[in-house]
């Protein structure tokens, strides 16, 4: 079971710093999940990850139960045997995936019907109990419930008729979760950019009880604006006393936004993905390796770095790498973007602890708006 402690409160914002215990270790809160989607954090080791910080990591549900399959894994004793991770893991439920990426998939209240996206063969039926059932499988310390996902934007009536069917399902999960498994269940609060939705699905989830929630149906497309109102609507009307999951987000100022309006927990593609495409963040803004005046620079990626990629190489070498298409680039980028998110919650953390979060957040938008001009 995961246990939260609530350490400390920004007496300005609503950022606070925490503890989350789980059978694979202790989380420092806030935190960010980078993202290893088929067991592995693309391009690089998990060797690799506990050195830039990583203290959890995420893993999908929808792909690793199509391949290579749970009773695979299940040989393992879970994933964390199966890729060499022995930290803490968190699994998605797969409803995301199959919503997005599953061929012809059908959504009724028994779950989501399906045919993999791998090779459109077989049909597949996702519901809450099997979606508990493959996360069992994977041993994940973290798992969630499955939700319906929806595009933005949606009526009204499309985001009431998804958020109930959520909850719904959510019951579903916990019993099933409560009959077989000891590791922790998250809810999701979904009700799409309507606060009225969101209000009673956060209600509704509450009642229900799970040792953490999250916020689902945010960076779907819809404007930043709206994303961080949505937030600061929906977090004041989860526990406490339990963790704050915002599912998907984001860039490093949606990460500082996001913890100064009390969430805890993050996970994102975006500096993996963004580093494989040759944009690297830095304190002073996002950095593309490709670019020209590159060439010949002997600085690292970020002066005062101290990840193994600024400690070791420069941004003409990562460049190069880069216009060649060499591998290589691939890791020393990520190891650099991982390093950068990590070490930014855990400076909002000191930050949150030494009580001067506010301080620090107003350095942090000012040094992004100096890049900008």
């Amino acid at each position: 079971m995961t246990f939260y402690q609530l350490q400390k409160t920004c007496e300005t914002t609503e950022a606070r710093a925490g503890l989350l215990e789980t059978a694979h270790g202790v989380i420092e809160t806030p935190i960010f999940m980078p993202v290893g989607t088929q067991a592995t954090v693309k391009a690089v080791s998990p060797e690799e990850l506990e050195a830039v910080g990583a203290q959890i990591i995420l893993g999908n549900t929808y792909h690793l139960y199509l391949r290579p399959g749970t009773e695979t894994i299940g040989r393992f004793g879970g994933l964390h045997r199966f890729m060499h991770w022995d930290r803490p893991i968190l699994t998605d439920s797969g409803g995301f995936q199959v919503f997005s990426l599953a061929e012809l998939s059908k959504i009724s209240e028994e779950g989501y019907a399906f045919q993999s996206h791998l090779d459109g063969g077989a049909r597949h039926l996702l519901t809450p109990e099997s979606a508990v059932d493959v996360q069992m499988a994977l041993n994940s310390d973290i798992m969630m419930c499955l939700d319906q996902c929806i595009a933005y934007p949606a009526e009204r009536d499309q985001a009431a008729a998804a958020a109930d069917l959520t909850t719904r399902w959510a019951r579903r999960c916990k019993l099933r979760w409560q009959a077989n498994c000891p590791n922790a269940l998250f809810g999701i609060v979904q009700g799409g950019m309507f606060k009225e939705l969101r209000t009673r699905s956060a209600e509704e989830l509450v009642a229900i009880g799970f040792p953490g929630y999250a916020v689902g149906g945010l960076s779907v497309g819809e404007p930043k604006e709206l994303m961080l109102e949505m937030a600061a609507h929906t977090l004041p009307l989860l526990p406490a006393d339990a963790p704050r999951y915002v599912m998907g987000v984001g860039t490093p100022a949606d990460l500082v936004e996001m913890i100064a309006l009390g969430a805890d927990m993050f996970d994102c593609v975006m500096p993996t993905r963004n580093a494989r495409n040759g944009q690297l963040f830095t304190a002073a803004g996002t950095l593309n390796i490709s670019n020209a005046r590159h060439r010949d620079d002997t600085e690292p990626i970020e002066p005062g770095c101290d990840c193994y990629t600024c400690r070791h190489y420069s941004r003409a070498y990562l460049r190069h790498l880069y216009l060649a298409k060499e591998i290589l680039v691939h890791r020393l980028a990520t190891i650099h973007n991982l390093h950068f998110y990590l070490r930014l919650v855990k400076e909002a953390r000191i930050a949150i602890l030494e009580g001067n979060f506010e301080q620090f957040r107003k350095a942090f938008h000012a040094r992004m708006d100096e890049d900008r001009t």
